[in-house]
């Protein structure tokens, strides 16, 4: 038996459970107006602005996604059309979860109630949810919340929901940035870094690192 315990299990969904290809369909919208030479650097700014983007006051995601993109595109010398950041947002509904996600997924759910914190927009999070194939004790958003991540309010909200203190979770994440130094500043002692290779590893911040969500079944010994 594993030594691990958690009250719930808390999952990050775009990047971590749900395959969010937002770069590659920035790729293609911009495609036509993006020097090859330039593509990449747009990618990269576009990725960090979006980050930049939700570190202050709330706003709503497609404006989060809009401004990243007039920002990338600014800062790279590349066209910007309102219809393209649009037309990225619109397709965020439809993306599905990584192949290693729906089996391991569904044998936790036997076991422990999980949770999702999500930046998702409420208008996308039940169609992302849905794709996930397990059941979800509870779905917070960072409209509910006022609050993206990595913001600490982001967390607190669902602390405060579940009715639980930090250390009683195991949060699950693919990103150190963006969830796993926040979860460990608040006290989750077990964090999992599920390494998709976007992000490089911040051992300080994460207690276990694997590879696949069957790597967290493994580690709860079920």
């Amino acid at each position: 038996m594993s030594g691990l315990h958690p009250r719930f299990i808390t999952f990050d969904m775009y990047g971590t459970l749900t395959d969010f290809a937002i770069g590659p369909a920035a790729r293609e919208v911009i495609k036509d107006v993006a020097p090859p030479e330039r593509l990449g650097a747009f990618l990269h700014r576009f990725a960090c602005y979006q980050l930049d983007e939700v570190m202050g006051d709330w706003r709503p995601y497609d404006e989060v996604i809009s401004r990243a993109f007039e920002r990338a595109c600014r800062s790279t010398g590349i066209e910007f059309r309102p219809s393209d950041p649009a037309a990225v947002f619109a397709a965020i509904p439809q993306w599905g979860p990584h192949p290693d996600v729906p089996g391991a997924l569904a044998k936790l759910a036997e076991h422990f109630p999980l949770v999702i914190i999500s930046n998702a927009a409420d208008e996308h999070a039940d169609h992302n949810v849905a794709k996930l194939g397990a059941s979800f004790h509870a779905v917070y958003t960072a409209e509910m919340s006022q609050a993206y991540k990595p913001r600490l309010r982001a967390f607190e909200f669902m602390y405060e929901q579940l009715g639980c203190r930090p250390e009683e979770t195991m949060h699950v994440s693919s990103s150190p940035r963006y969830d796993l130094q926040s979860a460990t500043d608040l006290g989750v002692r077990d964090t999992v870094y599920l390494n998709r290779g976007n992000e490089p590893s911040a051992p300080f911040y994460h207690a276990h690192e694997v590879t696949s969500l069957a790597g967290v079944v493994d580690l709860l010994a079920i």
